[in-house]
């Protein structure tokens, strides 16, 4: 009875996810497939040819499936909105606005403008890499409307796979904690965003210690809706590169997306950060877009993607070599990287101290 009961409860869970995924796809890829005649995208993904196609498509089911089996394996817990209908009014609200602000980002496009947030004022509080139109996006990093959109353009760019690429990092996390109590664990999320993979991560470990930490107020100030109602959650506005927080006081760090919106020096002063955050024998969970070579057949995907986007430094992110990167700040790789679509989960270990 036990295992009926198990395989029932497994298929349940099975029937949710797929149902959920299935929705979310479809809603997203809706979006995609109604706006990017209209993008300057459209034209660099027309010019792929089948090997490309076929790779994207291949990736995209694979990722599916392999989050459907973390989740039956236990690897981690059902995403916190699956088993929570959307609202109309809301789906409207986003959707409406998704569109609207393509007709900006199309603007930006054609006139190349990637500059417009910047204002000299701004200069003496962020850095000037930081001030830009990244992705054409209204308003850069700096205002309310665009944190409250992020997520949104984001599902609908991967076509609803990006919230399930970013899981792919959760098994990594259990790793990291594994044998221990989490409620003993500190972990820090660098350029948090609007908080969603944090969600995730208090989903699974909600007794986890965790700080959110980004640049932006306004992509601080949705974390803080995200994560309302999350106990041991505190939040920090402060640049990667520099937090002000005492040394040694994380055991696991993480960073989305974050790499490959940054300059090369910018890179170095950020793991060269997390290192002093973390203690000896800490956690660097890393995940970013995958590079050249990682998918060889996807390497003309890689490289028309910062073409049709502002993305300034994401060729330079596509050539790093990171084990170099993570070692001249006293880390070494923790384990194999993972390739999930694409994106990539490395994680990297704080050299402890030797002993007699």
């Amino acid at each position: 009875m036990a295992s009926l009961a198990g395989a029932l409860n497994a298929a349940a869970l099975g029937a949710a996810y797929g149902a959920s995924q299935l929705a979310r796809v479809a809603w997203f890829t809706g979006h995609y497939v109604t706006g990017r005649s209209r993008m300057r995208s459209a034209a660099e993904t027309a010019r792929f040819g089948a090997r490309q196609r076929r790779a994207l498509r291949e990736g995209f089911v694979d990722l599916f499936r392999e989050d459907c089996r973390n989740i039956l394996a236990g690897e981690y817990r059902l995403p916190p909105d699956a088993l929570r209908p959307p609202r109309l009014d809301e789906l409207w609200r986003r959707s409406r606005d998704y569109f609207q602000d393509t007709e900006e980002i199309l603007r930006r496009q054609a006139e190349h403008g990637h500059s417009e947030v910047y204002d000299k004022a701004l200069s003496d509080r962020f850095p000037r890499y930081y001030l830009q139109n990244f992705h054409y996006q209204s308003d850069g990093w700096l205002s309310a409307a665009s944190a409250d959109r992020y997520d949104m353009q984001v599902e609908t760019l991967f076509t609803g796979a990006a919230a399930a690429m970013r899981r792919q990092a959760l098994p990594a996390i259990r790793r990291a904690i594994a044998g221990r109590d989490p409620a003993s664990l500190r972990l820090i999320d660098l350029a948090c965003g609007t908080g969603v993979f944090l969600n995730e991560i208090k989903e699974n470990w909600p007794g986890l210690d965790a700080t959110a930490l980004d640049l932006s107020p306004a992509y601080l100030g949705k974390a803080r809706l995200t994560l309302a109602g999350r106990k041991f959650v505190s939040f920090r506005e402060a640049n990667a590169e520099a937090t002000g927080l005492a040394a040694g006081s994380f055991d696991i760090v993480t960073a989305v997306y974050l790499f490959h919106e940054l300059p090369p020096s910018a890179r170095r002063n950020v793991v060269a950060e997390a290192s002093r955050l973390l203690k000896p024998g800490g956690a660097f969970v890393h995940v970013d877009t995958i590079q050249y070579g990682d998918r060889p057949e996807l390497d003309e995907v890689l490289s028309a993607f910062p073409v049709a986007f502002h993305e300034p430094y994401y060729d330079g992110y596509c050539r790093e070599n990171l084990d170099a990167l993570f070692g001249a700040a006293d880390f070494a790789p923790g384990e194999p990287a993972k390739l999930a679509f694409l994106t990539k989960v490395a994680t990297y270990r704080k050299a402890a101290p030797e002993t007699a």
